[in-house]
Order: C-alpha cells, then sequence, then structure tokens
C-alpha cells in the first residue's frame, strides 16, 4: 500500500477518537506514534454517538472534510451509529477494500500459533447497502447487489497484496452453490483475474467450509477475498482464533482516502477506566504507515509490540494481566 499523498515525511493525519474507549485507545496510539521519527499534524474531527447527541447528526460534513483533505486518519470506535459513521465515510470516500488482518501473537490466549492471513474484503456493495432494503407489512426484503466492476476490483487488490507482501495463495470464500448468479458471478471473475497472477495459488471455498476450516486449519490460510457479509463475519471469527477484537486492526483503503480503525466496539461498559487493550488501534496505526510508505517506522512500531506482547509483563485485563491502557503505551514506548 502506498500513497501519493507524501511531503518530506510529514503528513496530516485525521483523528476520529469516537465514543467510549476509542478516544482511550487513541489517546494511547497517538502517544506512540509520537515517539516515531515521522512528522504528524494532527486534525481532530467528531464522530459518533456523544456528536449524534450534542449536534443532531452522528457524522458532521466538517468531519468528512478533515478526512478528505488528510493524507490518512485514524478512527477510534463509535457506539450504536456505527454503521451511519463508518459506512458513510466509507460510501464519501470510495473505500472499496476492507483490510482485516488475523495474526496470533504471544501471551494473548491464541488458539493457534502460526497464524497470520488477511482477509481482504469488498466495502462497497453485497448485503450492506441499506437503502435497497424493502419493507411491508408482510416482510421485509434486502437486495444483494454483486456487479462485476466491484469484484474485479476487490479481487485483483487482493492478488496484488498477496503479491506485494510475499503471500502465494488467495482464497476466494463465496456460497456459489446457493447464490448461483451473485457468488457465481464473483467465483467467475476471482479465477479470470487470478490468470493475470500464475505465481499465485488459487482456491475457493464456501463460507460454510471456510468457518470450519477457520477453527480447524487456519495455519493454511494466507489471503481470504470476499464479498461484504461474508468478510465482516469471517474477520470476527478470526479474532477469536487469535485472542479477541482487542488485537485486531483493519484498513479501508479507497482511491480517494484510506482510514484505519480497530475492529471493537466503543465498550461503553469499561470506557473511561483505562481497562482497554490499545493494541488494536496501535496494529491500525502500524497499518496507517505502512499505507504512507513508512515502512522502517511502521517495522519499529511492530516490532515494539510484539516485545512487550513476548515479554507478557504489561498486558490489559482481557489478556489476562491488570496494567491500564496507558501503561501499555509506556511499555510499547519503553521498547522502542
Amino acid at each position: 500500500m502506498n500513497t501519493s499523498n507524501k511531503k518530506d515525511n510529514k503528513y496530516q493525519i485525521a483523528v476520529i477518537p469516537g465514543d467510549g474507549i476509542g478516544k482511550e485507545v487513541m489517546e494511547a496510539t497517538i502517544s506512540v506514534l509520537d515517539e516515531l521519527d515521522v512528522d504528524f499534524d494532527y486534525v481532530y474531527g467528531i464522530a459518533g454517538d456523544e456528536c449524534n447527541e450534542e449536534h443532531g447528526t452522528p457524522l458532521p460534513q466538517e468531519t468528512i472534510d478533515i478526512i478528505r483533505d488528510s493524507d490518512a486518519c485514524l478512527f477510534g470506535a463509535a457506539g450504536e451509529t456505527a454503521a451511519d459513521v463508518i459506512v458513510k465515510i466509507r460510501q464519501e470516500m470510495k473505500m472499496f477494500a476492507n483490510l482485516r488482518p488475523v495474526k496470533s501473537y504471544p501471551n494473548t490466549k491464541s488458539v493457534f500459533e502460526n497464524v497470520d492471513f488477511m482477509i481482504v474484503r469488498e466495502n462497497t456493495e453485497g448485503l450492506y447497502i441499506a437503502n435497497q432494503e424493502e419493507k411491508t407489512e408482510d416482510g421485509a426484503i434486502a437486495k444483494r447487489i454483486i456487479t462485476r466492476e466491484a469484484e474485479e476490483r476487490i479481487i485483483d487488490y487482493a492478488f496484488q497484496y498477496a503479491k506485494d507482501n510475499n503471500r502465494t495463495k488467495v482464497t476466494a470464500v463465496h456460497k456459489a452453490n446457493v447464490l448461483k448468479k451473485t457468488d457465481g458471478l464473483f467465483k467467475e471473475i476471482f479465477y479470470e483475474v487470478g490468470e493475470k497472477y500464475p505465481d499465485i495459488d488459487t482456491e475457493d471455498f464456501y463460507v460454510d467450509a471456510t468457518a470450519m476450516y477457520l477453527v480447524t486449519q487456519p495455519q493454511e490460510f494466507q489471503v481470504i477475498v470476499t464479498t461484504n457479509l461474508f468478510g465482516d463475519i469471517l474477520s470476527d471469527e478470526g479474532a477469536g482464533l487469535v485472542g479477541g477484537l482487542g488485537l485486531i486492526p483493519s484498513a479501508n483503503i479507497g482511491s480517494e482516502g484510506a482510514l484505519f480503525e480497530p475492529v471493537h466496539g466503543s465498550a461503553p461498559d469499561i470506557a473511561g477506566q483505562q481497562k482497554a487493550n490499545p493494541i488494536a488501534m496501535m496494529l491500525s496505526a502500524v497499518m496507517m504507515l505502512r499505507y504512507l510508505g513508512e515502512n522502517e517506522e511502521a517495522d519499529k512500531f511492530d516490532a515494539s509490540i510484539l516485545k512487550v506482547l513476548s515479554e507478557g509483563k504489561t498486558l490489559t485485563g482481557d489478556l489476562g494481566g491488570s496494567a491500564t491502557t496507558m501503561e501499555v503505551a509506556q511499555a510499547i514506548k519503553d521498547a522502542l
């Protein structure tokens, strides 16, 4: 991943802490980013439940403009309004690819060792087009939209990601035996695009079989490409394999911008108590650094996270420790 916005190692970053623990994990992450050899100019925006209560909208136009004018965006968490915020940002900024890495780390209650795969999820269509829903007295209908243009774009992105990151296999996940027209098209396009990448192996599984294989043999996966809803579900399953949502970052990449966020929610039950695990937010920031082309600093940040997790001395409660959010941040800064 890269961007053409790089200017002398200085970047404008839109920062949207959002609701609940989003504020705490964002503060912790920014404190580590400030220790790196990169010049960030942070521009803060508001979004989420609290914003909706105060301003009558969960996502003001001003916040969208801040994201649009920035080199990248860091987003903390949103509560009940999450769909109104994140989905709209994806649509406004044409962020067609959602990347969710699933990787096992030491001392994280990971079910398996040596798990390291990327889920590449299509972001713009499928069942997540709420304006296409219909409701009558007899029930409700949700249309599933699959287009050749969008699926070619996301599948090619997955293969290019595999090529750029020394991955040798891409797996397509679908339900073409039942959804013969929509997922049948997805599967057809997958193998068409795969022919352009002869050095990368291809395979495809039904989504229900994939759900089983993630539990029984997750080490076999390298890059998974799939449609919107399936990608959402499988990435949460992947989080369960490697210790929970507190360890899963994500990136939303598009032609007009990129947003990086942890996949966990706002967790109002622990908000303000410094109990939140900031690792997912920090790993999202590592993904942002790679997007900006700051690979050396990304490697330093990533290695510091790994060192703290490997030592197992400074862990939050979800990982069996008693450290606070900012204590984890301090340990990672010390590891730098």
